[in-house]
């Protein structure tokens, strides 16, 4: 199971949940590349970037950091966040060297879309699902909206998508009841699942060990101070149980 570390970027900085302390110091370093290239020493095998502003306000992609970070990290994929509702983001994100854009379900509006984005760029889509009372939650209409999540995702598995990042957003819900519904998604899809939230500190890692949740293909990581390198040595002491 990967450890993903997420970075998210606004204003061409990273939030305050995704930087990290300088070593030796009190301050933080919220430059992405240097976040980032602090995570690939770390031993990070993938990252998770997230581009704020180009969700919150649909403006045009920032490939430039993102290229920035592929050239500062080299061998380390990168799976982005940030805009998806265009072909022109898309195109700009993986020209820029992003191994996997990353859709939001309110694409699924749009037929085909996500179909045809797969046939033009084969093993480079991901799509979260985000999840509340175990029924899609989308933004605006779309036919998917308010199905069950598992149907949902059996779509997008046929879609030619090249995994699901899930992401319970049910105010309330315990980390072992995210950890069981995204294991159970792993069970029964053939494509690879990653468990997009729920996980903040040292203590939830434990408790994703525990619940078994070494059958997921990853988990991304909002937790700065983290030994990555502890951590995804006790994460690859875990024996898959899934039957993928």
């Amino acid at each position: 199971m990967l450890l993903i570390p997420a970075i998210e970027i606004k204003n061409g900085k990273c939030t305050s949940a995704t930087a990290v302390h300088a070593r030796g110091q009190t301050s933080l370093v919220d430059d992405p590349v240097a976040v980032a290239k602090h995570w690939a020493i770390a031993g990070a095998r993938r990252l998770h970037i997230v581009d704020t502003d180009s969700i919150q306000t649909g403006r045009k992609a920032d490939a430039a950091v993102i290229h920035a970070i592929v050239e500062a990290c080299p061998g380390v994929p990168l799976q982005v966040s940030g805009g998806m509702l265009s072909d022109t983001n898309v195109e700009s994100y993986i020209e820029a060297g992003s191994e996997y854009v990353i859709l939001g379900t309110k694409a699924a509006s749009t037929p085909h879309y996500i179909n045809n984005l797969c046939l033009e760029y084969p093993g480079h889509i991901l799509v979260e699902l985000d999840t509340r009372d175990g029924k899609v939650n989308t933004e605006g209409w779309s036919k998917l909206a308010d199905h069950d999540v598992l149907e949902v995702a059996e779509h997008f598995q046929r879609e030619g998508v090249a995994g699901i990042l899930y992401c319970d957003k049910q105010l309330g819900q315990t980390h072992d009841f995210k950890i069981t519904a995204a294991f159970s998604l792993a069970q029964t899809l053939t494509i690879p699942i990653i468990l997009a939230n729920g996980l903040n500190s040292s203590e939830d890692l434990q408790r994703l060990y525990k619940a078994g949740g070494n059958s997921l293909a990853g988990a991304i990581l909002f937790i700065p101070t983290l030994d990555l390198a502890k951590a995804q040595k006790l994460a690859d002491a875990h024996p898959d149980q899934s039957s993928q």
